[in-house]
């Protein structure tokens, strides 16, 4: 018998692949996608721990969803409910105790284990608390991805995080690095590429620290990227996030001989204090990060680059954000995320005792916002008139506006084209804006084919 399953998603992009592949674990037990909570059978909050008051946010949701369970419990039907991720990482049991109306609490590294959690919890009337992290055992057992991704998907190679940056919760909600086997990657692919997909973007906590097994022995990221160069159908390649430290010499000269990866990277500096730096444990300083910004733009002349950045970190001084500042400035980026400093509890960053009072690290964060909106606009600016390849991969709000993905991870939009989408067409930038380009189709080309 058919069931509903309702996923709300929060942050990165990893969470988003895991959402797709928690579809495919309870497809078996006859689940469906359902765009709404209120009809679903099984609701699940895939979580994140990274923004501020993540834990209350969540269990706000949950009594929103309470009430619904409620009303359907009064017609004599059933809802479960599940919360996953990273808060349900961190915060186990006790989400239980404080709503007791949950069925199932999992990790970002159990959701494999749903059809038993699930059964489970319908045995047991729920209380399922699931937080094992047996990654390994997790890729083994996920089943064959089953429903198309649509032209440009995800596709995760790698998971945890071995930096232990003072202000994060990574190594503590996802575990220690782990790089998938080469061969299961490839061969996920391949099927996505049959499925319809043309762009693909591997994601990882720390992506270019990839190390995976294959039959040559262990390959890099560089290695990854070659060999997926070589599927036909597969014209695009990006990969996020990265560490700078995992920066190789092969990853940096690969950027300028294969055409398949896009020339943007996302590359998180966080600071341009040194001082402020070691204080976040981030083992580089500013001038290795520009070398490596350098070293890029000598290999591939056209990249773009995003950032993050923390404001208010605990101990910075006005002195140490004017270095901030002056690196934004130097780099240039296309576009960039910042945000201000807030405690995760966990973090040795949480019991600092030079925390920055909030007035100071939101005027800060304002500085920094007008510089990186300018810059973003100035980049944008830049492309009117280029002509440049776009991946046509959604509709847009306005009745027959289609929209892509610039090769610099741009939103561009076009007009009156709703039978371009899932189409690979050249277009002329004909205006920009803060976070898209306006264009005009000029070329469609039939390399892609549109998924099912």
């Amino acid at each position: 018998m058919t069931k509903k399953l309702f996923i709300k998603t929060y942050g990165c992009q990893m969470n988003v692949y895991d959402s797709i592949r928690m579809n495919d674990c309870l497809a078996p037990l006859g689940y469906q996608s359902s765009d709404t909570y209120e009809d679903a059978d099984l609701v699940i909050l895939n979580t994140c721990h990274i923004r501020e008051k993540a834990e209350e946010k969540v269990y706000s949701e949950l009594g929103r969803i309470r009430a619904e369970k409620t009303r359907k419990a009064e017609k004599g039907e059933h809802m479960l409910i599940a919360v996953g991720g990273c808060v349900g990482q961190a915060e186990g049991g006790e989400i239980i105790k404080r709503a007791p109306y949950g069925d199932m609490v999992f990790g970002a590294q159990s959701y494999h284990q749903l059809p038993e959690m699930v059964t489970r919890a319908i045995r047991d009337g729920g209380g399922v608390v699931e937080l094992d992290f047996p990654t390994v055992q997790k890729f083994d057992l996920l089943p064959e991805t089953t429903a198309p991704q649509g032209v440009s998907a995800f596709l995760s190679i790698q998971e945890g995080c071995d930096k232990f940056c003072a202000f994060c919760v990574v190594p503590y909600t996802r575990g220690a690095e782990y790089s998938r086997p080469a061969e299961t990657i490839l061969r996920e692919a391949r099927h996505m590429v049959d499925q319809g997909t043309a762009e693909i973007t591997l994601l990882g906590q720390n992506v270019n620290a990839y190390h995976g097994e294959s039959p040559y022995g262990t390959m890099n990221l560089a290695g990854l990227i070659h060999q997926l160069a070589k599927i036909n159908g597969l014209d695009r390649i990006r990969y996020t996030t990265s560490h700078p430290r995992d920066m190789d010499e092969e990853l940096i000269a690969i950027h300028g001989s294969e055409p398949k990866l896009m020339p943007y990277l996302h590359l998180p500096v966080q600071s341009g204090s040194n001082e402020i730096l070691k204080r976040m444990n981030r083992k580089h300083d500013a001038d290795f990060y520009l070398d490596i910004i350098a070293r890029l733009r000598k290999a591939r002349p056209d990249i773009a680059f995003s950032s993050d950045f923390i404001v208010g970190f605990p101990g910075e001084t006005e002195a140490h954000f004017s270095e901030t500042m002056a690196l934004v400035e130097r780099v240039q980026y296309a576009s960039a995320y910042s945000f201000a400093y807030s405690p995760r509890p966990g973090t040795p960053a949480a019991t600092d005792d030079n925390q920055v009072e909030d007035a100071v690290k939101n005027e800060r964060l304002q500085r920094l916002q007008a510089l990186l909106r300018h810059q973003q606009n100035t980049f944008n600016a830049s492309c009117i008139g280029m002509e440049m390849d776009v991946l046509l991969d959604r509709t847009g709000k306005y009745e027959g506006q289609v929209m892509g993905k610039s090769p610099y991870m741009q939103s561009v939009h076009v007009k009156n084209a709703p039978e371009l989408h899932g189409k690979y067409v050249t277009v002329k930038v004909v205006a920009s804006y803060l976070n898209s380009l306006a264009a005009e189709v000029l070329e469609v080309h039939n390399t892609y084919r549109k998924a099912s």
